[in-house]
């Protein structure tokens, strides 16, 4: 099988629930995936991986072409084209399958089951290995529950400010908190690290673990999955979360929830006061923007993460 999946980390992960499904109705079956750089450490581990290919965009869109040349010497049983990239007719292929025109506000991994079967709606997954495991349970030890802390985003719009961050924190690992004397795991790049300095400070150094820049994205998901709940802004960390299983709450604003909201089902959204058409400025840079969700308030979020986790707890009864 030719898997082509997204160049986005968020969509990519939505799309490994369809490429579960392929890999346990096909036995045996031997795939090649195709995806953006960003993305392609996600699939590392996937059951039957011959070879990721990486689409690294090239001008004229030749990055197409070079996919068709690596791929046009091998008879291909299924193509699943999630990108929906015309090249992908011209391989010597028997089924082929691309991402269906959206039927209006459908929630993107819906519309990424649709490939396949419309009734059926695959959670995300991903797959680790025994190295990813080993070092998630030294870095998370069994103990005290963690909350996963999620203060960043790919652009600044969409990124909750630091001292809400740190004073959610404070509330729901306090003694009147729903995880009191928890422990506090953030998560982030290395680039990400200046803007998420105030939050990683404010958190004493007893009750800290500090994952920012320590981690590749398989890593990262190890030490998810050993969490107890998880709060961020819109971004491919969420979608991590929710695909290892844990509560995770997700705050948006400047971003649609109806289309990107994580999928499980322990997931909740809390998004701005401010609906998306009064957010945006009449000229809006995601590059030069500041944040925009300021009318989420820390009640919000903390009501938020309190319901959730209420619903998860009930659920274990």
């Amino acid at each position: 099988m030719l898997f082509i999946t997204s160049t986005r980390v968020g969509d990519a992960i939505l799309s490994t629930g369809l490429l579960s499904k392929v890999i346990s109705d096909n036995s045996n079956i031997k795939i090649t995936i195709a995806c953006g750089p960003a993305a392609a450490p996600l699939f590392r581990c996937v059951p039957g991986l011959e070879r990721i290919i990486v689409l690294d965009k090239m001008l004229f869109s030749l990055h197409w072409l070079r996919l068709w040349v690596l791929c046009i010497g091998t008879y291909w049983d299924i193509v699943i084209d999630l990108r929906n990239a015309p090249v992908t007719y011209l391989l010597l292929r028997g089924n082929r399958h691309g991402v269906p025109r959206s039927t209006g506000l459908e929630r993107r991994v819906e519309r990424l089951a649709r490939v396949l079967d419309p009734e059926f709606v695959a959670e995300p997954i991903l797959w680790t290995d025994e190295n990813e495991e080993s070092l998630a349970h030294k870095l998370i030890p069994s103990g005290e529950p963690v909350i996963a802390v999620g203060p960043t985003a790919n652009w600044r719009a969409k990124t909750w400010r630091s001292e809400n961050f740190s004073e959610l924190i404070r509330r729901l690992s306090g003694p009147h908190g729903i995880l009191p004397g928890s422990r506090i795991a953030i998560f982030g790049r290395d680039d990400e690290r200046p803007a998420v300095f105030n939050v990683i400070s404010d958190i004493p150094e007893e009750r800290r673990i500090d994952l920012v820049g320590n981690l590749n994205l398989l890593q990262a998901y190890a030490c998810l999955k050993r969490c107890s709940l998880y709060v961020g802004n819109d971004s491919g960390l969420m979608h991590l979360a929710a695909a290892s299983g844990i509560p995770t709450l997700a705050l948006f604003g400047p971003t649609p929830d109806l289309l990107y909201a994580p999928w499980g089902d322990y997931t909740s959204v809390v998004r701005t006061k401010a609906g998306m058409e009064e957010i945006f400025p009449e000229k809006f840079d995601h590059r030069a923007s500041d944040s925009l969700m300021d009318s989420l308030s820390v009640e919000m979020a903390e009501k938020g993460a309190n319901d959730l986790w209420l619903r998860f707890k009930e659920s274990k009864e």
